[in-house]
């Protein structure tokens, strides 16, 4: 049907702005783009977010940013009217329309109810007291972080898996926290006592208390909360109560409404109300008796619904098998399936009580109907495939617990493992999305890095643990054409990537060699020449006032300071601010060169002078006698600031536009003994002529009339890059905070060893000038941290300790405190 040329838009309304609203109307505008104008009502002031993701931005893993499904330019893209903070508060189904709280009243031809579910909220006196709250959304999030920062006690009402992530989370935040349970086991609706007795350890081992078995009689306060009295008697201090004991579908629109509802809105299989013009999904949903929390079974009515709605054919929703995945991190968690107890059940279990494992697949009839994986989960998506396919395992009963890769008398890669799974198993629980889906895109999109993958199938783009399955698909996929070669462990030592590593030094609070060893599951005592180093770094970079930094961690030249050379010698570069010196620093190297017969003496390429063929006995003395007149090192050879190289800039040159070289000695000393992934080099020019080689830096200063061009991810070595343009400063003070704000960036975020460029390359030029030089705030915090960091490195022992004591101890910072540092005032 048509008007003119322009086919009729069907007014579309859908009550609910979460993922199975937003998920929806994705598969919606794949089918039908400009089929419907789309009218949004959302109770939230936001756009659609990760909810699964709640806990990482409570632990401090995320934060909101990272974990928004749909931006502000996706509504507009597709010309979707979004009502934020306006819930509707009646449907009148004869005139079919809605009244919002606004006062907005719309017409509709189709209307969604995507309302989703409230928290249920246990009817104890005390439970309004300002203090409690429920764990739901964003704004739940916000109060208890707010709680947090104030420190104190916290009490969890409800051991489930919203529970233990909140409780995790607030841990991790510093507040001492208590679990209270009713049931005799954690999570009982998804583990069995065995996976619940490991799970109660785990979270005990984080310092959490879990009580189980016990009842919440009272929430005690008058102002606010005071403590929790349990119905033993037991009273507990609190200062926040999180009441995480379970959901109900929010159904009461649609009960005002007159629709069938039961415990939520009852709907057929092809999600439809018993209105024919208005359907239901997520949360709110009653399907064939069942209720769903999780988001697999959503995202699968989403799909539905939008095939139902775009006229498609489809055979319906027919319920779903759900899996559960706790998002604790460092707790490896997998339940699916039924495993109660019954004579007719046969089971195989494998416990491993040095490595924390346990495993329990129930069989019935020679089908697998439940499994519960502790410790060890690689094998969840198999055997949740197993289940929902119903298959017949009876002939490979007797490897079945050991997992994919021992069936058919061969074991199977990764690769080969997951190729095996069959097109409906569910790759990333998070999002909902199975195999087949993300094949279909490799194929038909020509896909070819993880990036792409999670960009358009959302797979492992929100807790990220099914990230080695989704680049083993792709591997699959490509064959030979596939870059990625999959994940890359950190070394021989360990099966976690850099990455993973130094997430979980954060979430952790690991705060030595050994406890990252330890706790990570290291599989050598000491580590490897690749990995210590890369430790040290990641735990001086996370920790700059508490972790105290490793000489044995570092390579020879930092240990000593000094670079070796071919013929085993070394060669001593001290440093020269903006490459300026004076007749006392230069007399000092020609006497230092002349006493301990030094062969040659270079100017270098960063304006310094090289004094190479030190031998390695005399570089205490040959120190001791440069700081003497005042001089430090120069850390030629550091993971960290080299150089800042200068022209002479506008008090000398007549082209020069600014003041290059004081800008340069002023980075030089903001900058100088800040531990990086790789070594970092400057400089500043003074005008666009560029002598000072800026835009082949890792960070470039061109000075112009107006102020101060800011370049970064430059490189004149074996790979060489001209830089790229980040952003123009008007002032000094702001060329210093951004060029700062770049480098703590790039010191929390890349990888061991790997140069700024590469960095950027990584996370992109675009999310870079985007926190950096558009978000104000961000950059400040950055530039914040960076002077903590510094403070913390001024103040370190190991750089006071003084000449004479052994090589390896020795170190030439020992005057850095003396510097003047600009912005470094306590």
């Amino acid at each position: 049907m048509s008007q003119g040329n322009s086919p009729i838009r069907r007014k579309l309304i859908v009550v609910g702005n979460g993922m199975a609203a937003g998920r929806m109307l994705e598969e919606l505008f794949a089918r039908v783009p400009d089929g419907f104008d789309v009218t949004i009502f959302g109770a939230e002031p936001r756009v659609n977010y990760d909810r699964i993701m709640l806990s990482p931005v409570l632990s401090g893993e995320k934060a909101y940013t990272d974990i928004i499904i749909h931006d502000d330019a996706w509504y507009m893209r597709h010309r979707i009217d979004l009502r934020r903070g306006d819930k509707i508060i009646a449907i009148d189904r004869t005139a079919k329309t809605v009244t919002a709280s606004s006062g907005a009243q719309l017409i509709y031809d189709t209307l969604v109810l995507a309302t989703g579910s409230d928290p249920f909220v246990i009817p104890v006196p005390g439970n309004d007291l300002p203090g409690v709250v429920t764990y739901r959304d964003l704004d739940d999030v916000e109060k208890m972080l707010l709680a947090a920062e104030r420190g104190g006690k916290a009490v969890v009402i409800g051991g489930g898996l919203l529970g233990l992530e909140a409780a995790a989370g607030l841990a991790l935040r510093g507040m001492e926290t208590t679990v209270v349970h009713l049931m005799p086991i954690l999570m009982e609706r998804q583990l069995d006592q065995n996976a619940a007795y490991l799970l109660q350890k785990a979270i005990e081992r984080r310092g959490i208390q879990v009580l189980t078995s016990a009842n919440t009689s009272a929430i005690l306060g008058e102002s606010g909360v005071t403590g929790v009295q349990l119905a033993d008697g037991r009273v507990l201090d609190a200062d926040l109560v999180v009441m995480a004991v379970g959901i109900r579908p929010n159904a009461t629109l649609a009960r005002s409404a007159g629709l069938a509802v039961k415990r939520g809105v009852i709907v057929d299989d092809m999600l439809r109300t018993d209105d024919p013009d208005i359907y239901a999904v997520g949360e709110c949903v009653e399907h064939r008796g069942q209720c769903y929390g999780l988001v697999a079974p959503l995202y699968e009515m989403a799909k539905v619904l939008a095939a139902t709605l775009a006229n498609e054919s489809t055979l319906g929703y027919s319920g779903s098998v759900t899996a559960t995945k706790l998002k604790v991190t460092g707790v490896d968690l997998f339940s699916a399936g039924d495993f109660s107890e019954g004579d007719e059940n046969d089971e195989v279990v494998l416990r491993d009580p040095a490595r924390g494992i346990y495993k329990r697949v129930i069989l019935r009839s020679g089908q697998i109907v439940g499994a519960v994986l502790y410790g060890d989960t690689g094998d969840g998506p198999w055997y949740f495939d197993l289940i929902r396919s119903q298959a017949d395992v009876a002939e490979m009963r007797e490897t079945l617990i050991f997992g994919q890769a021992f069936q058919g008398g061969a074991t199977l890669d990764p690769v080969a493992a997951v190729a095996a799974l069959s097109d409906d198993a569910e790759i990333c629980g998070c999002n909902g999305v199975r195999k087949g889906r993300i094949v279909e895109a490799i194929t038909a999109q020509g896909l070819t890095t993880l990036d792409s993958v999670r960009s358009v199938t959302k797979a492992s783009a929100s807790c990220g643990q099914c990230t080695g399955k989704v680049e083993a698909l792709l591997a699959a996929t490509l064959g030979a054409g596939y870059p990625g070669g999959g994940r890359k462990p950190m070394c021989k030592c360990t099966d976690l990537t850099h990455d993973e590593v130094r997430g979980f030094i954060g979430t952790k609070g690991l705060k030595s060699v050994p406890a990252v060893m330890q706790e990570l599951g290291w599989k050598t005592s000491c580590g490897c020449p690749s990995c210590r180093p890369a430790l040290n770094y990641y735990l001086l970079a996370a920790w700059p006032g508490d972790y105290r930094d490793d000489p044995q961690s570092r390579y020879i030249n930092e240990r000593v300071h000094a670079n070796i050379q071919k013929d085993g010698t070394f060669s001593v570069v001290p440093r020269m601010w903006g490459g300026l010196t004076t007749p006392d620093e230069l007399r000092a190297i020609a006497d230092v060169a002349d006493r301990f017969k030094i062969p040659v003496v270079k100017v270098t390429g960063g304006q310094r002078i090289d004094l190479l063929g030190v031998r390695k006995e005399d570089l205490p003395a040959v120190w001791a006698q440069l700081n003497a007149a005042g001089m430090v090192s120069g850390q030629a050879y550091a993971k960290g600031l080299r150089t800042v190289k200068t022209c002479v800039g506008k008090e000398w040159c007549r082209f020069g536009t600014q003041d290059s070289t004081g800008l340069g000695v002023k980075l030089e000393r903001l900058m100088c003994g800040s531990w990086t992934p790789a070594k970092v080099k400057l400089a500043v020019s003074g005008c666009p002529r560029n002598c000072a080689e800026a835009t082949v830096k890792d960070i470039g200063v061109i000075c112009v009339d107006s102020g101060y061009d800011i370049h970064i991810a430059g490189a004149a070595g074996l790979h060489v890059r001209a830089t790229d343009l980040l952003g123009h400063v008007d002032t000094e003070e702001e060329a210093l905070e951004v060029c700062a704000a770049v480098l703590q960036a790039y010191r929390e975020q890349a990888v061991y060893l790997d140069r700024l460029y590469k960095w950027v390359e990584t996370v992109g030029l675009e999310t870079v000038r985007k926190t950096i030089m558009d978000d104000l705030g961000e950059r400040r915090a950055l530039y914040d941290r960076f002077l903590t960091s510094q403070r913390a490195v001024r103040k370190d022992p190991w750089a006071e300790r003084v000449a004479g004591q052994e090589l390896h101890e020795f170190t030439p910072l020992l005057k850095l405190n003396a510097v003047p540092l600009p912005a470094l005032q306590d």
